[in-house]
């Protein structure tokens, strides 16, 4: 199993930064490929059990290629995507932990809390791609209480994963891409889906495909929407240090076009494929 990553139009000489993957219930990472660039060197996350490859192009179009296979059984997500990262993304304001763990008290706590709060986060958002983001220009996740807010998986896992580790919750935040039924294998950007565990149960909760496709209620489980789903990466908040430049990324699972200069990350148009 293959997942391919193309990027075009690109000036060569250019520095890439890319994830390496990560090993999951269902798939694990076995290598990664690249055609058109010049791995560099591998870099380590400061703060997690994350890496990722440094590429430098050599031409207009650039491919990578992650090989996979099936997870052995038992294997579970890592432990170090329920760390908590407390950052400008993920810290919740003192009005939103405050209400966070009023709604947990309330519904009794353990899974019955966790629910609770993914149904209060659902409350707030219809699905839409916003141009601002409610977390833009803000240093906390800012309590959401006012009409409904427009967001997409980013946005809406951005306001529950804050939610939930107020709430004293083991949960992590993974991404990675959605490959939808009848899409021919074929996505144009990332996904991410939030995992909670207690009690020693790990759930996966998709609150944006459910509002997406309009299913109503969200309930635990992948794939609500039907499809593929691959994961890279987990944890919003990242850093790499490249040549003595620290590289901050909110996360990696497309790679990014890197200003050596200044450190800045920047998206890149790119068409990924999942080849069974």
């Amino acid at each position: 199993m293959e997942l391919c990553v193309t990027l075009e139009d690109l000036r060569p000489g250019t520095i890439l930064l890319a994830p390496t993957g990560i090993s999951t219930p269902y798939e694990s990472v076995t290598g990664l490929q690249a055609s058109g660039a010049q791995v560099q060197s591998v870099l380590r996350e400061a703060q997690l059990d994350l890496s990722a490859v440094c590429l430098r192009t050599e031409s207009s179009k650039v491919e990578l290629i992650w090989a996979f296979m099936g997870s052995a059984k038992g294997t579970d997500y890592p432990e170090r995507a329920f760390t908590p990262m407390l950052n400008r993304y993920t810290r919740p304001d003192l009005a939103l932990a405050d209400q966070s763990q009023a709604i947990a008290r309330k519904a009794g706590g353990g899974l019955a809390g966790i629910k609770a709060l993914v149904a209060e986060t659902e409350a707030q958002f219809f699905y839409a791609h916003p141009n601002l983001r409610f977390t833009d220009d803000r240093d906390t996740v800012p309590l959401l209480s006012c009409g409904l807010t427009p967001g997409a998986c980013v946005d809406i896992n951005t306001y529950l994963i804050a939610s939930l580790r107020a709430a004293g919750y083991d949960a992590g935040y993974i991404y990675g891409y959605f490959f939808p039924s009848g899409s021919a294998n074929t996505t144009y950007d990332q996904h991410c889906w939030v995992i909670t565990r207690c009690d020693g149960e790990i759930l996966e909760w998709d609150i944006a495909h459910h509002l997406k496709a309009g299913l109503g209620a969200s309930q635990p489980g992948l794939n609500p929407h039907p499809g593929r789903r691959v994961a890279l990466g987990y944890a919003m908040g990242q850093q790499y240090t490249f040549n003595g430049t620290i590289i901050h990324t909110r996360l990696l699972a497309e790679p990014h076009r890197i200003n050596t200069t200044t450190g800045e990350a920047e998206r890149i148009g790119l068409t990924a494929e999942w080849r069974d």
